[in-house]
């Protein structure tokens, strides 16, 4: 009888070390980049700060990244920051979805029938290069409280963007696949369903990753202009209160909640569009 072939013995720790390495060079490299970027960026800020630099912009009074430190390390224990940084995420959350709930589907039927499009693109293109910042005061009188007239603002901020690249997303639909579903029997329904949605989503999640960054920039101008809680007013207050360091912490407050944000639409982009990211 010929002899049994021994079984193969399982790789080694380090070949699936070099196996994990290969397949994820990519990103170490981009990750590694980033953080020697942002540590560059940080000790370039200790030097300005440190030395009090003033060529053409003052350093005199921009606090160093270590008092900012200290300032993060008593707001984490403050209630009151916590409150802040709770009330302007629901803000986000709120204002955002119902734009998103309002933007994609008008604009997919826009982008598809003509008479809607002509009618509404319009009122749309002349509200649209309003700033939000000028509507704080009309969204004062049309709504009852505070609360929701800054939740319409951020609304309102996120809205164009995503109705925008929806729309544009429609408008570079293959009108090929369009006409073969017509000829395979395919109804109005199932085309929008199975042709135009699936080509549009790139455009949309595009739209949506814009509209989240408008939104936070919306939200922070009504926050400080009508707000009493909220991020965009402990930057404000103290700025008011002449504490530095805190101004300084409120704007990394907003830059890591505004990146933190568009990373949970691009990882739903991902899962919604797999094939994007071969």
């Amino acid at each position: 009888m010929p002899a049994s072939t021994p079984p193969a013995s399982p790789p080694s720790f380090g070949t699936l070390a070099l196996r994990w390495y290969r397949l994820n060079r990519g990103g170490l490299r981009a990750t590694a980049i980033g953080i020697i970027s942002l540590l560059a960026f940080l000790l370039v800020w200790h030097l300005l700060t440190t030395y009090r630099v003033v060529f053409f912009v003052r350093f005199t009074n921009v606090p160093s990244p270590l008092a900012v430190y200290a300032s993060f390390t008593k707001a984490i224990h403050d209630p009151k920051f916590l409150l802040h940084v709770l009330l302007s995420c629901r803000r986000i959350f709120f204002g955002f979805s119902l734009a998103a709930i309002v933007a994609v589907p008008l604009g997919l039927i826009m982008g598809r029938f003509k008479l809607v499009h002509e009618i509404i693109f319009p009122v749309a293109e002349v509200l649209r290069p309003i700033p939000a910042i000028a509507w704080v005061p009309m969204a004062i009188m049309l709504w009852p409280t505070n609360e929701q007239s800054i939740v319409y603002i951020t609304f309102l901020g996120s809205f164009f963007p995503i109705l925008v690249n929806t729309l544009h997303g429609m408008s570079l639909v293959d009108p090929v696949l369009v006409r073969a579903a017509q000829c395979l029997g395919a109804r109005e329904r199932s085309i929008f369903r199975d042709v135009y949605f699936p080509a549009s989503l790139p455009h949309i999640f595009t739209g949506l990753t814009v509209g989240m960054g408008v939104a936070w920039v919306s939200l922070i101008a009504a926050e400080m202009i009508s707000g009493q809680y909220g991020i965009g007013y402990f930057t404000w207050e103290a700025y008011s209160l002449v504490q530095y360091a805190d101004i300084a912490l409120g704007m990394i407050a907003i830059g890591v909640l505004g990146l933190g944000s568009s990373m949970l639409i691009r990882g739903a982009g991902q899962l919604v569009m797999p094939w994007r990211s071969r």
